[in-house]
Order: structure tokens, then sequence, then C-alpha cells
């Protein structure tokens, strides 16, 4: 049996790397990114993460545009599988609506399942909401005119 002393010191080393943070975790992901998609899309900078993707700026290179790139987790991918994404993907394409923004392009590289989106600048939803809370009736309107 050790004593008390011993096992507090035995249990307080770990083997295991620690885990690591958002920021290292999305840069490792964009360098490998930027070299799927080289050629194609360069990411600028990342925008936010959700629960299932995380969502670039992007220069859309063969149009010289700025885009969003979204990218399902590889993390999720693995564990859940891409069904649910490629869903949103095809509901996303199937849209036709003046109000809804297109879908330039979807596909893998190099393992990551993503999809393309015109970028609007502006305020995100997010801070809108922290800000003021709750939104009329008159915002939601003026807004989708403005991004017709």
């Amino acid at each position: 049996m050790l004593a008390a002393g011993a096992a507090k010191s035995y249990c307080s080393r770990s083997s295991r790397p620690p885990l690591p943070t958002i920021q290292t975790r999305v840069t490792q992901q964009t360098d490998r990114l930027n070299t799927a998609l080289a050629g194609r899309y360069r990411i600028e900078r990342h925008l936010g993460e959700g629960g299932m993707a995380s969502v670039y700026l992007c220069e859309d290179l063969k149009h010289d545009r700025k885009v969003a790139l979204k990218l399902l987790k590889p993390e999720l991918a693995a564990v859940l599988g891409a069904e649910r994404f490629v869903v949103e993907i095809k509901t996303t394409a199937a849209l036709q609506h003046p109000h809804s923004l297109p879908l330039f392009d979807s596909g893998t590289a190099d393992g990551f399942l993503f999809y393309v989106m015109p970028f609007i600048e502006g305020e995100s939803l997010r801070a809108k909401l922290n800000r003021e809370t709750q939104l009329g009736v008159e915002w939601k309107r003026e807004d989708r005119c403005a991004g017709a």
C-alpha cells in the first residue's frame, strides 16, 4: 500500500499531453485546410464555431471574392459520421429564395467536408441579440430587403 503522499504524487503526474486549446486546434486545422484547399480557397481567418462546424472567411482564388467556408468538425465526422452535414448541404443547395444565400461549392479535401457560401460583411446575429436581446418585425423585414 502506498503512503498518502506517494499516492498524491503518483496521481498528480500524467503521461498524457495537455489537451490543445481552441486557438491551437483552430491554427492546426487552418494550416491543414489551407494545404488541402490550395489553388481553390485561401483561409484568411476563423469566424466562429458551432456545435457541429467551424466557419472561416476565405478568399475564393478563382473568382477573386470573399466567401464563408463552413467545415464539419473532423472529430464529429469520425464519431457521428457526415450524414447530417451532407443533408444540410443538400438542403442549402436546394433553397431558391431571394432572401437566402446560395451555395457556391461543396466537397471534401484531405478528409474535410465543407461547403461555401457568400460572405456577408456586418454584425453577426449573435452580437445583435447580445446587444438588443429582442428583434422586432421591422428589423427582420429591413434586413431581408437589404440582403436581396
